[in-house]
């Protein structure tokens, strides 16, 4: 099954557009990201996960005015590596969190107890869009019913918190101060 994501930001001019293709080998998604941050940028992004939605790789480009770089993260004997090298600062993280877009807390989300009052603490290798770095960070998910949730940030940008709304699949319908879903033309 393949279909078209949009998601619009909802704090600064951006739109992004996803490609998601869910089988019963992989779940394979392929972004573009036109963002207004940090002078603007065009950022691809490739994601390929196990079927239960378990990260296996990301491959990010971004364009600016100043030139192209290129990143790739990738799941290897429980641990991460990034462009190749491995980061033992990254061990035990469990996802990866890409800034410019919410489909990577679709992975936590999916994972969150369904029960009201539960939640799910996990520790994620953070990518920074805008500045192409990466570093571990920690968030929480609290169940707040059916398709809602909180997303707590207890890393990088403690004391961040936004309601998510999700459809039946743990997709990004709105992601408080951040993004919206649209509907494609």
């Amino acid at each position: 099954m393949t279909e078209i994501l949009f998601w619009q930001r909802t704090d600064m001019p951006g739109m992004e557009r996803l490609v998601l293709t869910v089988s019963t080998d992989a779940v394979l998604a392929g972004s573009t990201v036109i963002c207004m941050e940090a002078g603007g940028f065009r950022l691809d992004h490739r994601w390929r996960l196990t079927p239960d939605w378990r990260v296996l790789s990301l491959s990010v480009d971004r364009w600016r005015l100043d030139g192209h770089e290129r990143l790739q993260l990738e799941r290897r004997d429980g641990g991460w590596c990034v462009d190749g090298m491995r980061r033992s600062d990254l061990d035990g993280a469990e996802e990866p969190d890409l800034s410019v877009t919410p489909f990577c807390n679709s992975f936590p989300i999916r994972r969150t107890p369904q029960r009201a009052g539960e939640s799910l603490t996990l520790d994620t290798c953070f990518v920074d869009g805008a500045a192409m770095t990466v570093a571990r960070s920690r968030q929480r998910y609290d169940r707040l019913g059916p398709d809602r949730l909180r997303y707590v940030d207890l890393g990088l940008s403690a004391g961040f918190e936004a309601d998510l709304e999700v459809d039946g699949r743990g997709l990004i319908l709105r992601y408080q101060h951040l993004f919206e879903r649209i509907a494609g033309a």
